[in-house]
């Protein structure tokens, strides 16, 4: 009879995979980016390492943009940065992870944060590369279809085109929306997701998504105010040819860490 009811007490436990959202308040971006400077700090080589190379792909994306001809694709390719980004920084949340464990890091091993959960961070990739691809391609539409197939002014004209168009305010009226839902879409399944695969490598991107979503959705005055702590930092950061970004990426990738290890209840 024991022995019955300790099975069914078993069976009715949750299993352990199972995660919870805490509630966090509305300030709590704040104590995230204070978190992450002390984590970049604590790991300035890796840090600003990581950030310089994510600068110079940058650079050689705006260069071969130039080449190719294809200069109005810039703008969309840099907001479709804000998509991918979030896979970029895992060997960020990597090493906070092992600041957190009370272990040093090299950047070798902040990029095995890739391997710790390959197939399913892999899977988030595939998801948010299907995503940016989806905006440069809705983008070029916008485009095209406002201004034209024949309208191709030299670099040094297109702004000045552009501005005596018409149709530049109903383009940037109507692709600001397209962005910001696109925006708003990938920034809910993504906002804790890639931190907690690398963290917990027992689960499935789809589940990681699944409380990714519910963190979102039930803190959403306190992630409003990240995500438009992310987009102002980046966008700073993006002013000066990129160079910004070897100090905003690498903080709002251990920020972001922080975050999930917040918001995320094992």
């Amino acid at each position: 009879m024991s022995s019955e009811t300790t099975t069914t007490s078993n069976a009715e436990e949750p299993p352990a995979r199972v995660s919870r959202v805490r509630h966090v308040s509305t300030d709590r971006p704040w104590t995230w980016l204070t978190l992450g400077w002390r984590d970049m700090m604590a790991n300035k080589s890796v840090s600003l390492a990581y950030g310089a190379v994510l600068t110079l792909a940058g650079w050689v994306v705006t260069l071969l943009s130039f080449e190719l001809g294809t200069a109005w694709a810039i703008l969309p390719a840099t907001a479709g940065f804000f998509i991918v980004a979030p896979l970029l920084a895992t060997g960020l949340y990597e090493t906070s992870r092992r600041r957190l464990a009370g272990e040093t890091t090299t950047l070798a091993e902040a990029m095995a944060g890739f391997r710790r959960n390959p197939t399913q961070i892999a899977m988030m990739g595939v998801l948010l590369l299907v995503l940016h691809l989806f905006w440069v391609r809705i983008a070029g539409l916008l485009f095209a279809l406002f201004f034209g197939l024949n309208f191709a002014p030299s670099l040094m004209d297109l702004p000045m085109a552009m501005l005596r168009s018409d149709d530049l305010l109903p383009f940037l009226i109507i692709g600001t929306g397209f962005g910001f839902i696109l925006a708003a879409v990938t920034f809910a399944v993504s906002a804790v997701s890639i931190p907690m695969l690398l963290d917990r490598p027992e689960l499935s991107f789809l589940e990681a998504v699944t409380v990714s979503i519910q963190a979102v959705m039930e803190n959403w005055r306190a992630m409003a105010l990240w995500a438009g702590l992310i987009v102002v930092f980046t966008g700073l950061a993006l002013v000066p040819f990129f160079l910004g970004l070897v100090l905003a990426l690498p903080l709002i990738g251990h920020a972001t860490w922080h975050a999930y290890k917040d918001l995320v209840v094992r």
